[in-house]
């Protein structure tokens, strides 16, 4: 696993008039997090995408938060996306579909993604607040939608139920973090192949 989590590591830095950000990742990590984006719940399901992914991960933003937490969160997801893009290469190797229902009290949340190479986001999510504290509810898709767009990956995200918007906020982060873990994870039957009968994903 050595090789394998050598090569499948990336950093970045992406830095436009409304933010400043870096990235790296580990793939082949322990769920180590060192995050910091100035927006506190933000940060919160971030160190929760690290920690049951897996995937290490220190992001340092600075974003014009005196406007609002959107362009922060978005490019956030953005440069994240790029970052796992870059580490996991032509994905060589991994398992590449993975789902989770997970639960979370009183909620439960589904995530299914395939590591395909083609971005695409269905995001069938309801919040009953618009804020969670002072995070705007309805930043969890936007993150979800650029995570996948610059990922590449295929990403379907369905709350079953729930009654607390921080709970189905969570159970999103944690479900989407589950299922790339087990999509990343290398299958020792494929023996380095590329999982596509056309030999290529994307």
């Amino acid at each position: 696993m050595a090789a394998e989590s050598e090569a499948r590591r990336a950093e970045l830095a992406r830095k436009t008039k409304e933010t400043a950000i870096s990235v790296a990742v580990n793939v082949d990590g322990t769920g180590e997090a060192r995050i910091s984006t100035g927006i506190g719940f933000f940060d919160h399901m971030l160190d929760q995408l690290s920690r049951h992914s897996l995937i290490d991960m220190t992001i340092e933003a600075k974003g014009d938060l005196h406007i609002d937490d959107h362009h922060t969160v978005e490019d956030v997801g953005i440069a994240i996306g790029q970052a796992l893009a870059k580490a996991l290469g032509d994905r060589a190797g991994v398992t590449r579909y993975a789902s989770i229902d997970l639960a979370m009290d009183e909620t439960m949340t589904k995530a299914a993604l395939d590591l395909s190479g083609r971005p695409f986001l269905v995001w069938n999510v309801t919040f009953p607040s618009e804020k969670i504290g002072t995070f705007d509810t309805e930043l969890v898709r936007e993150f979800f939608h650029a995570l996948a767009q610059n990922a590449g990956i295929t990403l379907h995200v369905m709350n079953h139920y729930g009654a607390n918007s921080h709970h189905i906020a969570e159970t999103c982060f944690k479900a989407v973090a589950r299922a790339l873990r087990a999509a990343a994870e290398i299958d020792p039957r494929q023996e380095g192949r590329v999982p596509s009968t056309k030999g290529m994903l994307a």
